[in-house]
């Protein structure tokens, strides 16, 4: 989409360094460096290359662009406001302001033509590369010779940071043996970060490192035009590779005593030194103001919807052609359901209480993708190295490869931060459910990840097994404790941990079907009993927290308990009972979900009248008295594990009928 624009590129670019360190100088705060020394970078991309049409943000096959280095987050802004999305001048001037359009860093659903929230450096470029295989395999899915509906690139930025991070050796190992040929990176190689020149510690040979991953790498002068249109020309021609294009760029370019140093990278560059950039810019404008023809050289409305209306087009040819095809695309970007999955899953949930067996709830939570996976096309599954333990594997299981990106399943080796973050981009991208499974304790790899998805309310499923103490002899290492309550703690987390398949069933039909939250579901190593449940009881379920076990008369205490205790509550229900205890045992598989229901019916399941309470989990203990209250008692763990039987374990650190008795009959 070559610019029509007669104006010198820098000219345009300066337009991106004006109205940066004019926000950033007015509200206070901010990063200056990043916007100023990649605006020559951004032109060539904008206005060359970039397939995208500001009229409508969500155009299913327009190119990603993704900020990883959000901090920079005046770039996107500039760039947002300049190509003609809908974010005012004053939206601008609002930057960093509360409830404003452009936040501190990019966030999504705050500013149209954000694609991904980024800020904790490295989850932007893995989020790109979760977009890059969505578009795969996508693309794999549904083009056919002649009509290809699924057609963009995925471009992103990113600094020193990003590559610093962890996360950006998992994510991009990954993306080079996938071979994403779609995906092209600019690394704003500046040479400074927060604390000053990275030679003190960070001197990668980084053209090196992203050849040894496999991927296709070029170098160039970031404020050379030619050098950098040349390269991304390249990057899209190499289409087997993954492109790291390396830009030697100046951070905060142009201001004459702050460029090349830290100085400009955190803060704004002061009244003064603005009055001297925009001298030596030789930009001779006042603050906030953009002349008509350089707005008009980077106004990409038409362009865009040109570009809109070719693909609905094109799509119009592919519906004539594949109907199917075509109204399969159409549900899956739209992220519909099947027209036949409430009454298939519901009838699968109702039989499966009907004829449970005695299984660990990972199997159960397998089983569950088999079901489903035959009704969703778009689920799609992966493992960071565990699918043998975690059983996210079904007999409809196509992995996915560099040379065949039309499977259903990633491989994504031991790289947990890298898969839950890839995750959140296959989900922004759209058209799949994906999810992800690891063992509980290895969460902790993932733990930012899991809180970006909750932060963007994104349907980013995990599985995690191996939920507690009971996997026994891998010892504390491999033993969760704390996880589950962090999990819980976690704002827009849905966290589910069944007691057996039909539980397990509910909860991952929620997670398929909750569009506006991710979801954990914790399924245990060893085998649960199943639970009796009458109609209205299997409802309940759903509802996050139900009485499965009732006295004949009002209860007088009540047992509360999840996972593999719940079991252990019936039991010891039921030894009360003889004793002429009236006992009621509530199970609350997801305490998110119970807390959204009325308030009658959280006391129908807990009332208020019925003070004496025991909460069994093998978990944190300290969660619980939120439900029990500090009158009441809590079974759970206040130390980490040991090493040694399950069996052991579970009477070691007290999760056996006897205590639960003992500690009832204490209260």
């Amino acid at each position: 989409m070559p610019s029509s624009s007669t104006l010198p590129r820098r000219e345009l670019a300066n337009a991106i360094r004006a109205l940066s360190m004019d926000a950033i100088q007015k509200s206070n705060s901010g990063h200056p460096g990043a916007p100023m020394g990649m605006a020559d970078i951004a032109q060539v991309l904008w206005t060359d290359f970039l397939k995208h049409n500001p009229t409508n943000p969500e155009w299913a096959d327009r190119d990603r662009f993704i900020l990883s280095n959000g901090h920079g987050s005046m770039l996107i802004y500039s760039l947002l406001h300049l190509t003609g999305y809908d974010l005012s001048i004053d939206d601008i001037k609002s930057f960093r302001q509360l409830h404003s359009k452009t936040p501190g860093h990019p966030e999504l659903g705050y500013t149209p033509g954000v694609e991904t929230t980024t800020g904790p450096l490295g989850q932007g470029l893995t989020n790109a590369i979760g977009m890059a295989i969505a578009e795969k395999t996508l693309a794999a899915t549904f083009n056919k010779e002649g009509h290809e509906i699924v057609d963009h690139y995925t471009y992103t930025f990113l600094g020193d940071g990003c590559l610093m991070e962890g996360i950006s050796h998992e994510a991009c190992s990954l993306a080079g043996t996938l071979g994403l040929g779609k995906l092209i990176a600019f690394w704003d190689d500046n040479g400074i970060s927060i604390d000053g020149d990275v030679d003190g510690w960070f001197t990668d040979d980084t053209p090196a490192r992203f050849k040894a991953y496999g991927w296709h790498v070029i170098s160039v002068d970031g404020h050379n035009p030619e050098e950098i249109k040349a390269a991304i020309i390249a990057g899209k021609a190499e289409t087997t590779k993954p492109t790291m294009i390396c830009c030697k760029t100046i951070i905060g370019f142009g201001s004459p005593a702050k460029q090349g140093t830290h100085d400009c990278h955190g803060a704004p560059l002061g009244a003064d030194e603005i009055i001297a950039t925009r001298k030596a810019l030789g930009w001779n404008y006042g603050d906030f103001e953009i002349p008509a023809d350089v707005y008009a050289g980077w106004d990409n409305k038409e362009q865009g919807q040109a570009a809109e209306k070719s693909w609905d087009e094109k799509f119009v040819a592919y519906a004539t052609a594949y109907p199917e095809l075509a109204a399969e695309y159409k549900r899956r970007i739209s992220n519909e359901l099947p027209a036949n999955w409430e009454e298939k899953t519901s009838a699968y949930i109702t039989d499966l209480q009907a004829n449970q067996a005695n299984i660990a709830t990972r199997k159960a939570s397998q089983n569950c993708i088999e079901v489903f996976g035959a009704l969703l096309p778009e689920l799609l599954g992966g493992s960071a190295d565990l699918a043998p333990s975690n059983l996210t594997m079904w007999s409809g299981t196509k992995a996915i490869t560099a040379d065949d990106a039309s499977g259903n399943y990633i491989h994504y080796g031991v790289r947990e931060f890298a898969m839950t973050a890839i995750i959140n981009g296959i989900t922004l991208h759209r058209g799949f459910a994906p999810y992800g499974a690891t063992f509980l304790m290895f969460m902790e790899y993932s733990r930012n990840a899991l809180r970006m998805s909750a932060l963007m309310k994104l349907r980013s499923i995990q599985v995690f097994t191996h939920d507690s103490i009971g996997l026994g002899e891998d010892g504390p290492t491999h033993q969760p404790v704390e996880q589950i309550a962090s999990l819980r703690l976690t704002p827009n987390m849905n966290t589910w941990r069944p007691c057996d398949s039909v539980e397990s069933a509910v909860a991952w039909k929620f997670a398929i079907e909750s569009f506006d939250a991710p979801s954990s579901l914790i399924f245990s190593r060893q085998n649960l009993k199943p639970q009796a449940r009458d109609t209205q009881q299997l409802a309940d379920v759903a509802k996050g927290g139900y009485v499965l076990v009732d006295s004949a008369t009002p209860a007088e205490i009540i047992l509360i308990a999840t996972g593999s205790e719940v079991q252990l509550a019936v039991d010891a229900a039921a030894e009360l009972t003889t004793q002429g205890k009236a006992v009621r045992v509530v199970s609350i598989p997801c305490t998110e979900q119970f807390e959204l229901q009325s308030a009658d019916y959280k006391e129908s399941v807990l009332p208020a009248s019925v003070t004496k309470r025991v909460a069994i989990e093998a978990g944190i203990a300290d969660y619980w008295y939120k439900y029990v209250g500090l009158n009441g008692a809590v079974i759970g763990m206040t130390t980490f594990g040991e090493s040694a039987p399950a069996g052991e374990l579970f009477e070691m650190f007290g999760f056996t009928v006897n205590n639960i008795v003992e500690t009832a009959n204490a209260l």
